[in-house]
């Protein structure tokens, strides 16, 4: 009997992975593509995917999978990170001009707002508060940036800290930015797919004397099932410059502010 050396994944565990990878990659795709592109049975595909499901990593439909968000359905973090990288370091740009050194500052779990993490280190000393593990890891050790990890109930979808616990930990705090984003905004609201989510956004919204919403124009087209807040409570909304202007304008027409980050 042979056993996978210690430390490596097994077969199923690569496989998985891999198909993981293939799925965030192209968004959506067939069962079928899958049993070509590796070359294994459908039920060992269906296998897969109900496990990476449970993971949270994928969602299945009839005859599919998909990394793409729904309303009800968001992304794993890895389909995240790899979309709208172009339009997330505008908004991060923007948003670095913000922040003066001194300041305090809270980053959400979103992928936008980690962009943000690699332009922090000219304008030090900062205090940074996040509950996103990839920028926990980034910030840590960062001369002349004190972190406030903000720990909750871990979500592996999201790769951050969530649920009561943090909502209460991040109410212990005031700070003078918050950086965040949605999965979908209206004319008047943003939106988030989950309630849980939605609380502990809720709890930064009320910690940050300034609130900015940094939104890739895809945004603007989506839907999402719960309600976070009106646009009216954020100081600025950031939009990049690929957002038509039949979308600004409804914003503007509400009394949002809304500034446009070039590329």
């Amino acid at each position: 009997m042979t056993t996978e050396p210690e430390g490596e994944l097994s077969r199923p565990a690569r496989r998985q992975a891999e198909i993981a990878a293939y799925v965030v990659e192209h968004g959506s795709v067939s069962a079928s593509d899958l049993v070509e592109a590796f070359g294994v049975s459908v039920m060992t595909v269906h296998r897969d995917l109900d496990e990476l499901e449970r993971q949270g990593v994928v969602r299945k439909y009839r005859g599919g999978v998909s990394a793409q968000p729904t309303s009800v359905f968001e992304s794993n973090v890895a389909y995240r990170l790899n979309t709208a990288q172009t339009e997330k370091a505008a908004l991060a740009r923007y948003a670095r001009t913000m922040i003066e050194p001194g300041m305090s500052v809270m980053l959400d779990d979103s992928t936008s707002a980690l962009a943000l993490v690699d332009l922090l280190e000219d304008i030090t000393p900062l205090t940074v508060a996040t509950n996103f593990l990839p920028a926990i890891t980034a910030l840590t050790g960062r001369r002349d940036i004190s972190l406030v990890a903000l720990g909750g109930i871990y979500s592996a979808t999201h790769d951050s800290f969530g649920g009561m616990p943090c909502a209460e930990a991040v109410e212990a705090l005031h700070t003078d930015l918050l950086f965040c984003s949605v999965s979908a905004v209206s004319p008047t609201h943003a939106f988030h797919q989950e309630e849980e989510i939605v609380l502990v956004k809720r709890a930064m919204l009320r910690a940050a004397k300034t609130k900015v919403l940094l939104v890739d124009h895809a945004k603007l087209q989506r839907t999402a099932l719960h309600r976070l807040a009106p646009l009216s409570d954020f100081d600025v909304v950031v939009v990049d410059e690929k957002t038509p202007e039949e979308l600004i304008r409804p914003l503007r027409d509400h009394g949002v502010t809304v500034e446009v980050a070039t590329f």
